[in-house]
């Protein structure tokens, strides 16, 4: 691609589908470990996930990449706000001005920014900490623990509740408009990646958010 393809509204909606796409992959990973939870065997199997994830020297570079990834989705999502919002300097009369549209997909950079202010946090709390303590002293930090002991808290709860909520919905437009983006639309393949779709953006935001209440509740000690 020229750098005026890149520079356009086309160009910029194809960067981040690609990168959204890309950190789709990233959620089924991330989801796929944090279930091993679930097997409640006081965090034996989920703490042989989460040492490869820390370890694997090729999951280490894609974290790398995947930090690259998130950078690119969120600037292009925010120009291509910014444009768009410039664009219609003149607001609609009507309030309803776009009936068949969905609230979440006219939403898309406010749910983007929620899911920004989650992913701070969740970075604050687990990842950052656990890296610094490798760079440190050449071991991990006991993350079965730290999770437990994190979502004793109703706070830290309810903020991965909003920020799965927020990812849910995210993903409810995003993941079939990234296939829109790169020219990915045929008659009989579109309804499928709109089911496929909902599925997803059920399946493993409901995934994440399971972990931090059955924790709280007790379920999972």
């Amino acid at each position: 691609m020229s750098k005026s393809i890149l520079k356009s509204s086309i160009g910029r909606k194809i960067i981040m589908a690609l990168s959204g796409l890309f950190l789709i992959s990233f959620l089924i990973v991330h989801a796929s470990v944090n279930a091993l939870i679930f097997f409640n065997d006081k965090g034996k199997i989920f703490t042989i996930g989460a040492h490869f994830m820390a370890t694997n020297p090729i999951i280490r570079t894609i974290e790398v990449v995947l930090v690259v990834g998130f950078i690119i989705h969120i600037v292009q999502g925010f120009t291509l706000w910014k444009k768009n919002r410039k664009a219609r300097s003149i607001q609609y009369f009507y309030k309803d001005n776009t009936p068949r549209v969905t609230w979440y997909s006219k939403s898309m950079t406010l749910l983007g920014t929620l899911i920004l202010l989650f992913l701070i946090i969740h970075t604050q709390n687990f990842w950052i900490p656990n890296r610094i303590h490798q760079f440190q002293y050449d071991e991990e930090l006991p993350l079965y623990k730290m999770i437990i002991e994190k979502f004793q808290s109703p706070v830290e709860v309810v903020i991965y509740l909003t920020g799965c909520f927020s990812l849910a919905w995210h993903l409810l437009h995003g993941f079939q408009s990234a296939f829109r983006s790169i020219g990915i639309t045929h008659e009989k393949y579109t309804p499928l990646i709109l089911k496929f779709s909902y599925g997803f953006a059920i399946i493993i935001p409901s995934t994440l958010a399971i972990m931090p209440v059955s924790i709280y509740f007790g379920w999972i000690k």
